[in-house]
């Protein structure tokens, strides 16, 4: 950046961008008082305006007095970027939002690669600012005129999605942020990378774990091929990553988040953290046992690790246990019956087998205890043991009764 203003302009035009660039507010407003045109000047090479110098460096005070000046927060650099979109780049979240709050275009694309803001903000890894532009898609005009499932999979010049980006630049917590806002975890791409390749391969290619992790919990196939006929294992293998044996397709298939199911959708967030938090757990269970080269086994329980304390566990006694495994404490409780079941359970129950990938249906599981549908999956409130005995006789014999 600070090369780029380095051109040659006349002193007072250099002293302008200096000042917007180190957040000198009062020079910048006495500069804009005795030559207001200062406003529409450029760099010579980058072509960067104030709001885009201002925007980059995540001066806020400056980028919000300059935007009380203009009308058009869209400015374009020699590239066709937006202040927006550096922005997102250098992750300046602040400067991000109010971008967004003064009605910057979220669907702009460059010339340089033919991206927007969403894939700068998932290729250098800013989730906060990849919430807050996937946040305004949903009220802004891009949801009634494109559509914000296609606006999430939008892709570039070379035909990746936002999701290929972060997969490929080992960024996990975009990753699970473009999957649960519906990120199509089997796209493919053009040019980027190998034709063909979808997120998982491009995870396996980096060798990022954590991202294949996340791709695979959400159900990325491990039998897909790019153009050159490879699967994601195969890619990861010729790299000597130690994701190749999650992708071994021989090796046990992981949980998938069971997100086609209504009331998954419909989680509140403190549920849904359980949740997610217990399939992460499980699927690690199985990652044990295949890098042991040992055959697949049932997720062993929390409370089996022996890294647990025991003062953990004592007051764990003392409170109400799941009466499926009877080792968790009940964590998860399904509405309208009102049952209790810890999340590793619920999980399970959720999460019997891939959704069919021809008709994306998914069979709807029912209570355990009463067979009744489930309407909703809430938090449960803690109960002691005592205060529950009752209730888990109850569940038992219900499901006695059932079977």
């Amino acid at each position: 950046m600070g090369q780029a203003l380095a051109c040659a302009r006349p002193n007072d035009e250099q002293d302008f961008f200096n000042a917007v660039q180190a957040g000198d507010l009062d020079f910048v407003a006495s500069a804009l008082r005795l030559q207001p045109w200062m406003i529409c000047r450029t760099t010579v090479f980058d072509r960067l305006s104030s709001l885009h110098v201002a925007a980059s460096n995540g001066q806020l005070e400056v980028l919000s007095m300059l935007l009380d000046r203009t009308l058009y927060p869209d400015l374009l650099n020699r590239h066709r970027q937006t202040p927006l979109m550096l922005a997102a780049m250098h992750g300046k979240i602040a400067c991000v939002e109010k971008l967004l709050q003064s009605g910057a275009n979220i669907l702009m694309f460059d010339s340089l690669h033919g991206r927007t803001c969403l894939h700068y903000a998932a290729y250098y890894g800013h989730s906060d600012c990849l919430q807050a532009i996937l946040s305004a898609a949903l009220s802004t005009p891009v949801a009634d005129s494109w559509g914000f499932a296609r606006f999430v999979n939008v892709k570039d010049g070379r035909g990746a999605t936002p999701l290929h980006l972060a997969a490929r630049q080992r960024r996990p917590d975009c990753v699970h942020i473009l999957l649960d806002k519906g990120a199509l975890v089997s796209a493919t791409t053009a040019g980027y990378g190998c034709p063909g390749s979808t997120a998982l391969h491009l995870a396996a290619r980096r060798g990022c774990i954590d991202c294949v992790r996340e791709l695979l919990a959400w159900g990325a196939d491990r039998i897909q091929r790019d153009s050159a006929g490879r699967i994601p294992y195969v890619v990861a293998l010729r790299r000597n990553h130690a994701a190749c044996a999650l992708l071994n397709p021989s090796t046990a298939e992981p949980l998938v988040w069971p997100s086609p199911l209504k009331f998954i959708s419909e989680l509140n967030p403190e549920a849904k953290v359980l949740l997610e938090t217990a399939l992460m757990e499980a699927n690690k269970e199985r990652e044990k046992d295949i890098l042991k080269g040992t055959a697949f086994s049932l997720p062993r329980p929390a409370h089996s690790d022996g890294s647990v304390d025991d003062d953990d566990i004592s007051e764990a006694n003392d409170t109400e246990l799941c009466c499926i495994c009877f080792d968790q404490v009940c964590t998860i409780e399904v509405q309208d019956c009102g049952h209790q079941m810890c999340a590793h359970c619920t999980l399970a129950l959720c999460c019997h087998s891939k959704p069919n990938p021809t008709t994306l249906c998914t069979p709807v599981p029912v209570c355990p205890f009463c067979r009744s549908n489930i309407a909703r999956l809430v938090v449960a409130k803690s109960k002691t043991k005592e205060e529950g005995q009752g209730q888990q006789r109850l569940q038992a014999k219900e499901g006695k009764e059932v079977s």
